[in-house]
């Protein structure tokens, strides 16, 4: 069973770093774009920062300079590194996997929640 685990949110400092951690059961990360999505209470979900199956990478511009993504194939994992947090980053974060067409897979992780607070 295809599965995504998001892991590493937590309560932060503004200013302070967290990474958070996708892992992936059952997916060759080569086959699919990933993203980071989050959403904040009372707002839409939206687009954090994406790479690619061929390594293109996109951040938002809100968190443009602040955010990295990565991931390791070997290990099936996706980070998303976040420097300068801000309050405004507040939110549950969600991993996303989708498979091009033909295929058009989509899944989503269970989130976990991120809070900049002081």
């Amino acid at each position: 069973q295809v599965q995504l685990v998001e892991s590493g949110g937590g309560l932060v400092n503004p200013g302070g770093s967290l990474r958070l951690s996708c892992a992936a059961s059952r997916f060759t990360l080569d086959y699919y774009n990933i993203g980071w999505f989050r959403q904040a209470p009372g707002k839409e979900r939206e687009g954090v920062s994406y790479i690619s199956f061929t390594d293109d990478l996109y951040y938002a511009n809100s968190v443009k300079g602040r955010f990295t993504i990565s991931k390791d194939n070997a290990l099936n994992m996706v980070y998303l590194q976040m420097n300068s947090l801000k309050p405004e980053d507040t939110a549950v974060y969600y991993c996303y996997f989708y498979r091009p067409a033909p295929w058009s897979l989509h899944y989503w992780g269970q989130g976990t929640q991120v809070t900049v607070s002081s």
